[in-house]
């Protein structure tokens, strides 16, 4: 049966090769720490940039002692979380919004983008799965903003996670990513508005959504989750990283 830490061992390989040789360059122009008045004496910084010169193997063999040690962490994470989703899926669903069958044997957990275009088009698909299997899916969504590109993912996540508290979390996801161009106050406003909300609720809410928001960006960041969407399925015959493409074909085997 597949793992989570399957799926990462393409990455980590690449880690091993590329993070050494970077940190190999830093090592070789870096300089001693000091005071902010004191300086360096310049022999002895010659001297030490010679040793790491003619022996990289030392600086390389520890940084990937280091890797492998975090690694390893990542995997018993991993593993972790796995085999909660197997024994006692509500520790990994815990608060977050869910749609679909309750009783369902298979359990999809979703880590999404509401800017993301990829998961706008991964929404399509999921919803016409929910359709067509009713009874043997549960869908979980978890955020993970990635506010490094995308300016308005987390805003976005807060104003679907200030509609979740009135009971409307999947009708406003729906509205954003059917809306995805246009993100931004106006439409936060607008959907909630549409959606016959509490105004004041709403807009008092948005200011309290970010603790729930940052435990899911920290259990995608444990996870080591390398992008978005991103699922983690557990069903009766498969259990770990599943393509969006093959969610189906698991539905469809699972009785």
């Amino acid at each position: 049966m597949s793992t989570l830490f399957d799926w990462f061992s393409p990455l980590f390989h690449y880690l091993r090769i590329s993070t050494p040789i970077g940190l190999l360059c830093l090592v070789v122009t870096w300089s001693f720490p000091a005071q902010a008045n004191s300086t360096i004496d310049p022999q002895l910084e010659q001297q030490v940039l010679q040793i790491i010169r003619e022996h990289p193997e030392v600086v390389i063999e520890s940084v990937q002692a280091y890797q492998q040690q975090q690694q390893q962490k990542v995997k018993q994470v991993q593993q972790a979380f796995l085999e909660d989703l197997k024994t006692n899926p509500q520790t990994v669903i815990g608060k977050s919004p869910t749609t679909g069958s309750t009783q369902s044997k298979t359990v999809l957990i979703e880590f999404s983008d509401f800017q993301c275009p990829y998961c706008a088009e991964a929404h399509k698909t999921l919803k016409e799965l929910l359709v067509n299997y009713p009874d043997k899916l549960r869908l979980v969504y978890k955020n993970f903003p990635l506010i490094s590109i995308h300016s308005e993912a987390l805003p976005a996540a807060a104003a679907a996670w200030a509609a979740y508290q009135q009971g409307k979390f999947w009708e406003y996801h729906d509205a954003l990513f059917t809306n995805q161009k246009q993100l931004g106050e106006a439409l936060y406003l607008d959907i909630a508005k549409k959606l016959n909300l509490n105004l004041g609720k709403f807009k008092s809410d948005l200011t309290l959504a970010t603790p729930a928001i940052k435990n899911d960006i920290q259990l995608a960041e444990k996870l080591a989750v390398p992008g978005t969407p991103f699922f983690v399925i557990n069903s009766p015959t498969f259990s770990g990283v599943v393509q969006l493409e093959d969610i189906k074909k698991i539905l469809a085997d699972t009785k």
